[in-house]
């Protein structure tokens, strides 16, 4: 079992036993990346002139740099100082430990955001306490996770592994699966425009990344489910569609709130129905019935998950190729 296994020694990895973690395993290591693979320099030009960015793009930018530069530090210490403790399983933790050094990369990308711009560190690195909507969804999750946080925390009893579930619907489901989103289309609408086109390929690799963590994250939530039926209650699938609904609110009116006047091509309200269709995608991941019913506004964000990451050392960028089995050929 995934937990409360007392058999498993997490020290022994071999043999596995689910398959699924070592592939996600695989998986990031394939996208592995850094910061200062990218160039930023073209960006630093359309931010120091006066021309190349209207107001509204300006704090769509600053305010999506505020959020994810504290967020990740918030999924991080989710990871090492609660999931870490609970999921024993070796090859389970082998990809957590992937994970943790993916959220330092995350975070070492708003560092070098900050430093190439020139920006108010302590502007950006306080926003989860001076912007109301990035304060919201920033104590939706503390309030989430809380009880897995706690020291004295055992996954002993069906009500402690529904808190432990709720934890990980709140992590990996509404923290990495719903809360990113928007901030994710926002920043590449950009890029397909031109504009800080190196935040957005970093954007890209984060959200590739992010994805990664999704998938494990929904794998080890449907293993728990599998592995102790009894705690699927319908009250308990209920209360998870109420948490998913909150999680959308809170989503929407960050968006909302960020980006009020639009981007050429897009709008709040676009932004927001694509929170919802990703709302939706996340809960029939785990196996519980959509709310929304929504489609995908923004078709071409899906690309951006699909693509290989290779380096073209010549130019040394980063460059991307397609999958051969995703090509069209005529």
């Amino acid at each position: 079992m995934i937990i409360n296994n007392s058999a498993t020694d997490p020290n022994k990895i071999l043999p596995m036993t689910y398959m699924w973690a070592r592939q996600h395993y695989k998986d990031g290591v394939a996208n592995n990346w850094t910061p200062e693979e990218i160039p930023m320099q073209d960006d630093i030009e359309q931010w120091k002139s006066s021309t190349a960015l209207s107001e509204g793009e300006r704090k769509l930018i600053l305010w999506n740099l505020g959020f994810f530069s504290t967020a990740e530090s918030l999924t991080a210490n989710n990871i090492v100082l609660a999931v870490y403790k609970h999921i024993t399983n070796p090859e389970c933790r082998q990809y957590m430990l992937r994970q943790a050094f993916e959220e330092a990369i995350h975070t070492d990308t708003f560092i070098y955001c900050c430093d190439s711009f020139g920006l108010n560190p302590e502007e950006i690195y306080t926003m989860y306490n001076t912007i109301p909507s990035i304060k919201e969804k920033d104590d939706f999750v503390v309030e989430l996770t809380k009880h897995v946080l706690d020291p004295t925390f055992t996954t002993n009893t069906l009500e402690d592994i529904q808190n432990f579930l709720h934890n990980m619907i709140g992590y990996y489901v509404i923290m990495e699966g719903i809360f990113f989103y928007a901030g994710f289309a926002m920043m590449l609408s950009l890029k397909r425009q031109g504009k800080m086109v190196g935040i957005g390929e970093q954007f890209e690799y984060i959200m590739r990344d992010e994805s990664l963590h999704l998938a494990f994250g929904a794998d080890v939530i449907n293993t728990i489910k599998a592995e102790n039926p009894e705690v699927w209650t319908q009250s308990f699938q209920s209360d998870i569609q109420k948490l998913i609904m909150k999680a959308v609110q809170f989503e929407e009116a960050y968006a909302r709130e960020s980006c009020p006047d639009g981007i050429v091509g897009m709008n709040a309200e676009l932004f927001c129905e694509y929170v919802q269709y990703i709302a939706d995608r996340r809960l029939e991941r785990i196996g519980i019935e959509k709310i929304y019913h929504k489609t995908n506004p923004f078709p071409w964000l899906s690309t951006t998950t699909d693509l290989s990451k290779e380096k073209n050392f010549f130019e040394t960028r980063v460059t991307e190729y397609q999958q051969a089995g995703s090509l069209e050929w005529d």
